[in-house]
């Protein structure tokens, strides 16, 4: 007898491709193959054509022009450009960079690198629930700040910053204000006119497009968000990103989120009374669950938690029909706590009992409903276990 495929919990790790998307991208891995940049024939036009036409459905949801959005590999290479970039433009007079705690490692890491170099990082506290202080924000910044780096929706506890109020503390200090929007893209309205973004990133494989392409969104006007390049050679993509274009994924990450955006609202409600009858059934059963992050600014289908006592790393094992994540990043035998949950105020016990939850297109009630008993049971059992 086959065993009963898993069910898929973990959709901030990433999403299956939606059959739309890929119905999208077959002609161009098989018939209009060419080259985006070999114009001087009819194949590398078509080509080229499939990614302006692709540029421009993108940007028509975030309310962007087309010229605005530069193809990369993926959100990480996305905020490597945004805020290396920044930090190369003027290295003499702004060599300052300002985040908040709970960010991605496509930040942290980044930023810690330029460190290395003489920069210098203002990285900044957030309270329990996981929100940067505004005010903070401002008072951070300095004459010698080059950007501001604030992700939109966090990628463990789910939580929304609010981005719209830093972008506008950053334009009245004249400093441009870049947004990791990986988790956030297709799951909640994003208009960069309306947040006052300056940059922001996605990746195509967080909202059910292909793994190996994303994008930033660079303002081009009023004012004008200006980069260094950190990739070199072609001079493609208005010189901010050389490399020979990625037709296929660019079309398939076009098409995405279109219907993303198309399915928006309904989703968005469905996934959030999925993620919350998750959470009703958990804290009926387990009166002791913790919830990490703000109970209300958060992803639709986020749910991050805490069980006391309780061997995140273990449960995920026990727990192999049900495919969720832990809190923290397990890369050797003592795994590290996550350092988004200790910046919450957990401990590091506390963060090593936590896991995430992500509900996504395809979770149902009924997977969800077997979901919560398998965790009940298996924590149940871990506890038993122990004493």
């Amino acid at each position: 007898m086959a065993a009963r495929p898993a069910i898929y919990l973990d959709h901030h790790a990433t999403t299956p491709v939606d059959p739309r998307v890929l119905d999208a991208m077959l002609p161009y891995f098989r018939d209009d193959f060419g080259n985006a940049a070999s114009v001087v024939h009819a194949p590398g036009r078509r080509a080229a054509a499939a990614v302006e036409d692709a540029r421009e459905r993108i940007t028509a949801i975030p309310c962007a022009e087309p010229r605005a959005i530069v193809f990369t590999s993926a959100a990480t290479e996305a905020n490597n450009l945004a805020i290396q970039g920044s930090a190369r433009l003027r290295p003499q007079r702004r060599d300052h960079l300002v985040t908040v705690a709970t960010e991605h490692p496509a930040v942290l890491d980044v930023c810690e690198a330029l460190e290395a170099e003489g920069f210098t990082t203002t990285v900044l506290p957030v309270d329990r629930d996981g929100l940067v202080d505004v005010a903070a924000v401002g008072e951070a910044i300095s004459e010698r700040t080059a950007l501001v780096s604030v992700m939109r929706g966090n990628n463990e506890i789910g939580v929304l910053q609010p981005v719209r109020e830093i972008a506008a503390v950053c334009r009245e200090r004249g400093v441009p204000c870049h947004s990791d929007a990986a988790q956030a893209a297709g799951k909640i309205p994003l208009d960069v006119s309306e947040l006052g973004i300056d940059l922001l990133s996605i990746s195509a494989h967080k909202f059910y497009g292909p793994k190996g392409i994303g994008a930033l969104f660079v303002r081009c006007r009023r004012p004008r968000a200006r980069l260094a390049a950190i990739l070199h050679g072609g001079g493609h993509e208005g010189g901010l990103r050389s490399g020979t274009l990625a037709v296929p994924l660019i079309v398939g990450m076009a098409r995405a989120l279109e219907l993303c955006v198309l399915e928006l609202e309904p989703e968005a409600k469905r996934q959030r009374d999925l993620r919350d009858r998750i959470w009703s059934r958990l804290s009926r059963a387990l009166p002791d669950v913790r919830r990490n992050g703000h109970p209300d600014e958060r992803l639709p289908g986020n749910l991050n938690v805490t069980f006391p006592g309780v061997d995140a790393d273990r449960l995920l094992i026990a727990l192999h029909d049900v495919a969720i994540s832990s809190g923290s990043a397990c890369s050797t035998a003592s795994p590290a706590p996550s350092h988004v949950l200790l910046a919450l105020g957990l401990t590091e016990d506390q963060a090593r009992s936590s896991v995430r939850i992500g509900v996504g297109r395809g979770t149902t009630q009924a997977e969800v409903d077997l979901a919560t008993e398998r965790i009940v049971e298996e924590i149940g059992a871990q506890r038993s276990a122990g004493s």
